[in-house]
């Protein structure tokens, strides 16, 4: 009787030695470290300097921590200044900016992507085009059009530059092209859906990655939008904390440690924003997938 000999596949090499980062990825590194520190060091600097007295907040030199820390700079501005006002202002408007400008950019994309029309391209064209213009441009047209039409109300107005936003159409028109396929859409029509009705229940579940990134995006814009609430908001107690924070920072005394405790406070609504539309926003900007 003979006994086959099986053989072995050779193990694995457990060899311990790792190869060298080439010259290109050490650079990219150093690269990266270096932007990492330029960006977050003004934020370091911001958050310690709200624990500081006034006095201490330029001192050489510059000490990380504050080695007298305090919550003056705090309860002096949530005392003395509207800040919650403005807190209120600002989130209020950017939440409804963001709401409105995704359901009409989804919609105005969705019509663009789905829908054949004359002047369509004609529209298009203008409606990219515009991406060029600065908002500086349209500033003053804009401004005269809500004042002559009677709609010049900072609540109002506050919302309007952000409703239908081309960057948002250009978007929606473009990730719904390539993830909703005329196939769904015909199925949807044959089972006694209408247009509307199968926008709703079936392009915008579609959506959901690119709407949160849209979100993110409108949010962020018109939460940090300073130049057109200077223009329309002329109340203190309605001013945008933008508008706010530069108020204080042109005070008389230079409010340095009210202005760092308020930016410190206006980060919140933004890293909750990112954190609860974090997966929306990371799959929506690697959009390029095809479903279906």
């Amino acid at each position: 009787m003979t006994t086959s000999t099986l053989t072995r596949p050779a193990p694995p090499s457990t060899g311990t030695r790792r190869s060298r980062p080439s010259g290109g990825r050490v650079l990219l590194y150093v690269t990266l470290t270096v932007l990492a520190l330029a960006f977050l060091a003004p934020l370091l600097w911001a958050v310690s300097g709200s624990f500081k007295p006034r006095g201490d907040i330029f001192s050489v030199p510059v000490q990380v921590l504050p080695s007298h820390p305090t919550l003056e700079n705090y309860r002096n501005l949530l005392t003395t200044q509207p800040f919650w006002a403005w807190f209120g202002v600002s989130t209020l408007v950017a939440v409804v900016a963001t709401v409105v400008s995704v359901f009409v950019c989804a919609m105005a994309g969705f019509g663009f992507a789905k829908y054949t029309f004359r002047g369509k391209r004609l529209l298009f064209s203008v409606m990219f085009s515009s991406l060029s213009v600065p908002f500086a441009v349209i500033l003053v047209p804009l401004f005269v059009l809500l004042v002559k039409t009677g709609l010049g109300s900072p609540w109002f107005a506050l919302i309007v530059p952000w409703v239908a936003p081309a960057f948002g159409i250009f978007m929606m028109q473009q990730y719904i092209v390539q993830s909703v396929p005329d196939d769904v859409l015909e199925a949807a029509r044959i089972d006694g859906c209408g247009e509307l009705r199968t926008f709703l229940t079936i392009v915008l579940p579609l959506l959901r990655p690119s709407l949160g990134a849209l979100a993110v995006w409108t949010f962020l814009q018109s939460y940090n939008s300073f130049l057109w609430p200077l223009v329309i908001v002329s109340d203190t107690d309605r001013a945008t904390i933008p508008l706010g924070l530069q108020t204080l920072f042109l005070s008389e005394n230079r409010s340095y440690d009210l202005v760092l405790a308020g930016a410190v406070l206006a980060t919140v609504p933004t890293i909750l924003v990112f954190l609860l539309l974090r997966k929306q926003l990371l799959e929506g900007l690697a959009a390029g997938a095809v479903k279906g």
